[in-house]
């Protein structure tokens, strides 16, 4: 009688583990395009999206409302929904990744609220900078405002959470509170300072929305999120790596501060550029990363990927319930995902709070 070898064994549940992780890749897809659909078929207005589909096939003109229902308000918001899901999603996973623990997140440990404040300065004293300077960002200054207080804000964290090469999450969550506290500080006093033109375009902010997606929106986003979200394939083997430990990592050949300085810049550039077009929404980063590692493994070859069709998903459907749970009237986005992610998150930190050290 023969038994399989240790190193057999290993490769077998290897190979079963990328093989599920392709397989669930295919499932998500078929998911995102089934909320797609959805999204741009539901909504307060009467328009079919069927209908719209048959006269567009049968060469017949569309109404002016059907047009612009359909052309001007429900696909950007469709677009940006799935820009905003990707890069929570993520940006939750490479900082889980970089900060090795499944609590790291955007929203929790502070980097969304440095991105908000960033946009916030940005709009309300926007109009103190040089016109010069106005007239080189024009519509993307708010994204590159919320971009460097997003980043400001992980390079902090990271600083203070990691001493010696190895990375505190006590540190990292109690830091991310006092960051997110000081950034909320300093948003109420600008707030005060606002005009009412200012403050309409700030009260978004506080749970988040996709209520004002506009084109404009979707082109200013779509650059930044896609150059960010585009590093991190580049960054999977190193992160993969780094969960054995900085040293080890060095060992077998990663530059680890150059992956982190990566790993830092999208992290900013994609929930900035999230926070700048869609306010703050929670969650999306912690439960999304933690649901695949589960389903899949931790191999951020495909947990990257996987996050991004998983994130674009799960916000497309809560920004469905937002839209129809209380029609005609809208429920902010933030709070479907607060309600759906907290309990989540409990039990993500009861189920490992031998394993933190809390």
């Amino acid at each position: 009688m023969s038994l399989a070898s240790p190193d057999s064994t290993a490769t077998v549940a290897v190979v079963d583990r990328r093989q599920r992780a392709r397989s669930l890749t295919l499932w998500l897809t078929l998911l995102l395009g089934l909320t797609s659909i959805l999204s741009l078929a539901t909504g307060a207005a009467g328009t079919s999206l069927w209908t719209v589909l048959a006269d567009l096939f049968a060469g017949r003109d569309l109404s002016q409302m059907d047009r612009v229902i359909l052309f001007d308000i429900r696909l950007p918001r469709l677009l940006l929904g799935m820009l905003v899901g990707s890069a929570l999603a993520v940006s939750g996973a490479v900082l889980q990744g970089l900060f090795r623990n499944p609590l790291a997140d955007p929203g929790i440990v502070g980097v969304s609220a440095g991105a908000s404040l960033g946009a916030i300065m940005a709009i309300v004293l926007g109009g103190f900078l040089p016109a010069v300077f106005q007239d080189l960002f024009g519509r993307h200054l708010v994204s590159l405002a919320a971009f460097l207080g997003g980043w400001v804000t992980t390079l902090l964290l990271y600083r203070v959470a990691t001493q010696r090469g190895q990375t505190s999450v006590a540190t990292m969550l109690l830091a991310g509170i006092a960051f997110a506290a000081l950034a909320s500080a300093i948003s109420g006093i600008l707030i005060y300072r606002a005009n009412d033109a200012q403050l309409r375009d700030l009260t978004f902010w506080g749970m988040g929305s996709l209520a004002g997606a506009t084109w404009e929106k979707v082109a200013a986003s779509l650059p930044i999120v896609a150059l960010a979200l585009g590093v991190t394939p580049f960054l999977a083997r190193a992160l993969n790596a780094l969960a054995l430990g900085e040293a080890a990592a060095a060992h077998m050949g990663v530059p680890v501060q150059r992956m982190k300085n990566a790993a830092i810049l999208s992290v900013a550039g994609a929930t900035g550029a999230a926070v700048a077009v869609s306010g703050g929404i929670g969650f999306v980063g912690i439960v999304v990363p933690h649901l695949l590692r589960l389903a899949s493994g931790p191999d951020h070859h495909h947990l990257l990927p996987n996050s991004a069709l998983l994130g674009a998903s799960l916000l497309l459907g809560a920004d469905l319930i937002s839209r129809t749970i209380i029609a005609p009237a809208e429920l902010p986005i933030g709070i479907v995902t607060a309600v759906l992610g907290a309990p989540v998150f409990l039990w993500i930190l009861l189920r490992r709070h031998g394993a933190l050290g809390l």
